[in-house]
């Protein structure tokens, strides 16, 4: 059974219509991630990746992620087309986020701008703002994407959808 797409108003984007394999690519947009009272990561130079149904995952050059936040995570996890992901806790005083952020710290042919950057899971940070506007996790617990109101769905990762 096909997926009914939701309707796209004016300024919005469908999820459907991006592309397979992902984009990734630069923007000037203000991504800001918070955790623990502190600002972990402030970027204008975010890189945005999209992918056919899923909402926009923002990754943020490792030089704009406030030091010594970052603890490398047990596990990874293999995408078809970034290659190997390393998984890192967030760590501020007392605070942990466990597997809180990925990164591609070698990524395959085509996404080398990726190297090192981080992303971040936003259900598991305290707030995560693009642009100013409060981003809603994506469903599920494994897929990471920021959902703003200019993206609509349906999204992967809720019940229902693994054969999407």
């Amino acid at each position: 059974m096909p997926v009914r797409r939701d309707p796209v108003g004016p300024g919005q984007e469908s999820v459907w219509d991006y592309p397979r394999p992902p984009s990734a690519l630069e923007t000037p947009r203000r991504v800001v991630v918070e955790f623990g009272g502190q600002v972990v990561a402030d970027t204008r130079r975010a890189i945005r990746v999209c992918e056919t149904s899923h909402p926009p995952t923002y990754y943020v050059p490792r030089a704009d992620v406030a030091a010594d936040v970052l603890a490398r995570a047990e596990g990874g996890s293999w995408c078809e087309w970034k290659g190997q992901a390393t998984y890192w806790d967030v760590v501020v005083g007392d605070r942990r986020a466990p597997a809180a952020g990925w990164s591609y710290e070698r990524p395959a042919a085509g996404y080398e701008h990726l190297a090192g950057a981080v992303a971040f899971y936003p259900g598991r940070m305290d707030r995560v703002t693009v642009d100013g506007e409060v981003v809603r996790p994506q469903p599920g617990d494994f897929y990471g994407g920021w959902i703003t109101d200019e993206v609509v769905g349906p999204f992967k990762g809720a019940p229902g959808t693994l054969g999407w």
